[in-house]
């Protein structure tokens, strides 16, 4: 890594910083409920489907190939980091080792966001993967029983029964009810999910932020956020779309939250008018990610060549 970029201490210090303050920011509601033991309907699928917690958020990583002059004593210990520079001073993202134990997860990432970059998106499932998820369900058998479904579970199985539901993602679709997954038009598997993958899923958006979470140091701590940010932005509108009635929640422009009738024209044109929003800036993040893993591939081959080349001198 001697042709690597090094960061000055006081620039990545400051970078850090910065990082870690956008990151109790973002994080400073969940944290204070926590506190209270206060449950939140909407905010905390983010805290717990996305096994990231708020101290692994706010960690800084400057992704791969990049040395940080002085930090060896400070992150030498850290997971997938070495000492490196005179003295073990500075330190850097170990790549041949981050490989050695991530690459099958690498290599699933890389192709599955490609994929998903590759497919034309869709803007035609408004949302109904929410409303299968309580399809025929009675009140005591919801996940959110402290919410109250918007138009009542009648009028609710009717949305359902009269719409074709093209759900393309499966970590939506296992959660269906029994009575309502042959009603959708397809049947994703996890093996057919890079084929069936596409950027207008707010799922898909929102699982931008796992994917980026899971590639650890070799992800810009700014693409992190960014995708935290976006996962954050889409369930607001995910719940919003959903059966569920979210009115008494405020949104995290501090306004309160207003139903997405998707059962209207009106509320189809808003929901896919957002999804098109939502898939843009997913693919965008996408996009940084894929570039991540590039550079840290990069890396990696270059850190083996020239280990291979110490070895044969």
């Amino acid at each position: 890594m001697a042709d690597a970029p090094r960061i000055a201490e006081s620039e990545w210090r400051e970078l850090a910083a910065a990082h870690a303050d956008r990151a109790d920011a973002l994080t400073a509601g969940h944290r204070e409920r926590t506190q209270r033991r206060e449950r939140h309907p909407i905010e905390d699928f983010l805290w717990t489907y996305y096994s990231v917690s708020p101290g692994e958020l706010r960690r800084w990583h400057p992704g791969a190939g990049r040395v940080l002059a002085g930090a060896g004593p400070e992150r030498g210990g850290w997971r997938h980091y070495r000492e490196t520079g005179a003295a073990g001073r500075d330190a850097v993202v170990d790549l041949p080792e981050f490989f050695a134990r991530r690459r099958g997860t690498v290599d699933y990432i890389e192709g599955l966001l490609a994929a998903t970059l590759a497919h034309t998106p869709k803007y035609g499932c408004f949302g109904l993967h929410e409303w299968a998820m309580v399809y025929r369900m009675t009140p005591e058998q919801l996940r959110h029983t402290t919410l109250p479904l918007r138009i009542g579970h009648a009028a609710t199985d009717q949305v359902v029964e009269s719409h074709s539901i093209g759900c393309t993602h499966f970590d939506a679709y296992r959660f269906f009810t029994p009575e309502a997954a042959p009603l959708n038009t397809l049947r994703p598997t996890r093996e057919t999910q890079p084929a069936l993958e596409q950027a207008g899923c707010l799922h898909a958006g929102m699982d931008v932020y796992k994917w980026a979470a899971k590639l650890g140091p070799i992800v810009p701590g700014e693409v992190l956020l960014d995708a935290f940010v976006l996962a954050r932005d889409i369930r607001e509108v995910d719940m919003r779309a959903s059966p569920y009635d979210v009115t008494g929640f405020v949104g995290t422009d501090g306004s309160l939250l207003t139903p997405i009738p998707i059962e209207t024209p009106a509320g189809k044109r808003a929901y896919a008018r957002l999804q098109r929003g939502f898939a843009d800036r997913g693919n965008a993040i996408r996009s940084s990610v894929l570039a991540a893993i590039a550079v840290a591939r990069t890396g990696d081959a270059l850190a083996m060549a020239a280990g291979t080349t110490q070895r044969v001198a």
